[in-house]
């Protein structure tokens, strides 16, 4: 070997099945339906950067420094509950937190700083051990976190198919008018997401694009349990 070349180190790396699209295209209810399915781990990257942004609320500066010397004090981490990977912060189930208007006005703004996302993927990638398969979703996980990963599926739909489910998540009637003003709110993110520098929300070029603006939630789950029996040794 040579002197100049650094050992090899060889790890054994659970088989990851990548889920990224746009916001409110299902890709977290949708993952966990698939890692359920399948007996594997689920790990929603959105989860982390919200926790960041619910950690950014909190402060004065919110420079990306400032934001994450604030999550490491308060302790930001993934930690396994009931077959997810979820983020806990000040030793707590973070889930409360992060789901708040504040939190989701302010999520794409600290997401697109490129030391948050480094920080964010080296934390996945970290927490993605052990021998059982781990399905992940955001809009980046197979083009930058896991590019080598060997099931990718980019989830789409409709922005009125997506602002239909995102109002009724909420509990709120879809009338034609909420429906075009989350619509509008949708394409107005998939903008930010899709032209930022760092990151930028895309499908890889390997990925599998799955439409479910006509598909129910229990076929689109199938559709990526079906591809995943055909491209790993996961299930038979």
């Amino acid at each position: 070997m040579s002197a100049n070349r650094p050992p090899v180190r060889l790890s054994a790396r659970p088989t990851v099945v990548a889920i990224d699209g746009p916001s409110a295209s299902g890709k977290s209810s949708t993952a966990a339906a698939v890692a359920r399915a399948i007996g594997a781990i689920h790990l929603d990257s959105g989860a982390l950067y919200r926790g960041l942004t619910a950690v950014a609320l909190g402060l004065r500066e919110r420079s990306p420094e400032a934001i994450i010397a604030g999550a490491e004090a308060r302790n930001l981490e993934l930690r396994q509950v009931a077959g997810m990977l979820v983020p806990f912060l000040d030793g707590r189930d973070a889930e409360p937190v992060i789901r708040t208007p504040d939190v989701t006005a302010l999520v794409s703004e600290v997401s697109a700083l490129p030391a948050i996302r480094a920080w964010v993927n080296a934390r996945l990638r970290d927490a993605v051990t052990g021998g059982r398969p781990v399905v992940l979703d955001g809009r980046d996980i197979g083009t930058a976190v896991f590019p080598d990963a060997p099931v990718k599926v980019f989830l789409t739909a409709t922005p009125e198919a997506r602002a239909r489910r995102r109002l009724l998540q909420r509990g709120e009637a879809p009338d034609p008018a909420k429906v075009a003003s989350e619509a509008a709110q949708l394409a107005e993110r998939d903008a930010q997401d899709s032209s930022r520098r760092v990151a930028p929300l895309r499908r890889a070029d390997d990925a599998v694009l799955l439409d479910t603006t006509d598909l129910d939630f229990e076929a689109q789950v199938g559709e990526i349990v079906r591809l995943i029996r055909e491209r790993t040794r996961i299930i038979s």
